[in-house]
């Protein structure tokens, strides 16, 4: 995997074959990004369920501001700190923690973010369990987006307080982009 596009554009990032994750293709990565390109400037990203850390230092390398990258996972850990020296980010938080956790503690410290990427483990609902607790702790900017991907689209469950900005689907992957309704 590499980074395509901004600072750290042809950077190496580590973590492809960590067991348990899914890491978002390049192509799939450079579309996503040039639909979500309007939102990056200065903003503050939630990478929820991190794994390499590829989605959080993608936006950093595009522009946003700083980036959390949460996992539970000790080897997806270790991985995003490795690729966080060896890119030489400087922005980007690292959380080990249950991504439930995760929303509560950064509620706590009144962190709210402009763009939310969650792409968690296939066959769960941690997607609707998610946006559910991003609600409650209300850790998403009234203008902010969330980035969903899944392998079925019928996983990508919300709220009515939520509209379907765009939705794509690339090969066995759906990426649904969802908008706050304020």
């Amino acid at each position: 995997m590499k980074i395509i596009s901004g600072k750290y554009k042809g950077r190496n990032i580590e973590g492809h074959n960590i067991v348990g994750t899914r890491p978002t293709m390049d192509r799939v990565k450079e579309s996503l990004f040039a639909i979500i390109q309007n939102y990056l400037l200065d903003s503050l990203v939630l990478d929820l369920f991190s794994g390499s850390g590829n989605l959080a230092i993608e936006a950093l390398s595009q522009g946003a501001k700083e980036a959390y990258a949460i996992d539970n996972n000790l080897t997806s850990i270790k991985t995003i700190e490795r690729n966080i020296v060896n890119i030489n980010v400087k922005n980007c938080q690292i959380i080990k923690s249950d991504f439930r956790a995760a929303i509560a503690t950064l509620a706590e410290r009144k962190v709210k973010f402009d763009i939310i990427f969650l792409d968690p483990p296939y066959n769960t609902n941690y997607i609707e369990e998610s946006i559910k607790y991003i609600e409650k702790y209300q850790t998403l900017k009234n203008d902010g987006i969330i980035v969903c991907e899944s392998d079925k689209k019928d996983r990508i469950i919300f709220s009515a307080n939520f509209e379907i900005l765009k939705e794509k689907k690339y090969g066995d992957k759906w990426v649904v982009i969802l908008k706050k309704i304020c």
